[in-house]
């Protein structure tokens, strides 16, 4: 691994893309530590849910937004699928992504660097990031990842009814006013549609490598 002293890395796409395990490979492989981002949103649909409330009920979301703390996110609990799509509903609240960001701004400001993923790093949290990626798959391939994975962890599952619900949380994310999923304009696209998760590793290992000897003056 190369030399360095401090590394942001700014790891953005869709649902099932890839982004989430990448982030974590990169993260052990540089030795930084790493924030899911997405789980920050769904820990405030998960309260949400557990309490009751509408999912577009802004003042309680805004109050769960306040209380999210980055060293207690429960990633097991916040891995259900019908989490996952609540959060893409919240994460439309204004307030909600402001009081998140902050969150996420201040993990990424550690000596030493760190990796976060998620749908608005490269655009919106770090846009100062040393290296962006946007990691993306089709809907198809992203939709078979998502079918395997619950079926790994002993669960069922429709193939179409799970295309669906992928092509709406895109159009959600790409949709949404406030902060859409879109890649920024120095970002390094990574497809993964026809890619096994290490030969996504080392695409995306040799783009940081490629940034931080471009940095030293190598």
């Amino acid at each position: 691994m190369p030399a360095m002293t401090s590394l942001l890395i700014a790891i953005d796409g869709p649902a099932a893309s890839g982004k989430g395990t990448l982030s974590r490979r990169l993260a052990d492989y540089y030795h930084l530590p790493h924030l899911d981002t997405g789980l920050t949103y769904r820990a405030v649909a998960h309260e949400l849910i557990r309490s009751g409330q509408p999912l577009d009920d802004e003042a309680h979301a805004i109050e769960a937004a306040r209380r999210v703390d980055l060293a207690n996110l429960d990633k097991h609990a916040l891995s259900a699928h019908s989490v996952g799509e609540a959060a893409s509903r919240v994460a439309v609240i204004s307030d909600v992504r402001r009081l998140l960001v902050e969150k996420q701004r201040e993990f990424a400001r550690q000596p030493g660097g760190a990796v976060l993923d998620g749908r608005d790093i490269g655009t919106v949290v770090t846009p100062d990031a040393d290296v962006k990626l946007y990691v993306t798959a089709s809907p198809e391939v992203r939709a078979r990842r998502r079918l395997r994975d619950i079926e790994d962890r002993g669960g069922h599952a429709d193939m179409s009814e799970i295309l669906a619900d992928i092509r709406r949380r895109d159009e959600r994310d790409i949709g949404r006013a406030d902060s859409p999923l879109r890649p920024a304009s120095d970002a390094h696209l990574l497809d993964t549609s026809e890619m096994s998760i290490e030969a996504a590793f080392r695409a995306a290992r040799a783009i940081v490598d490629g940034a931080l000897a471009k940095r030293n003056g190598a």
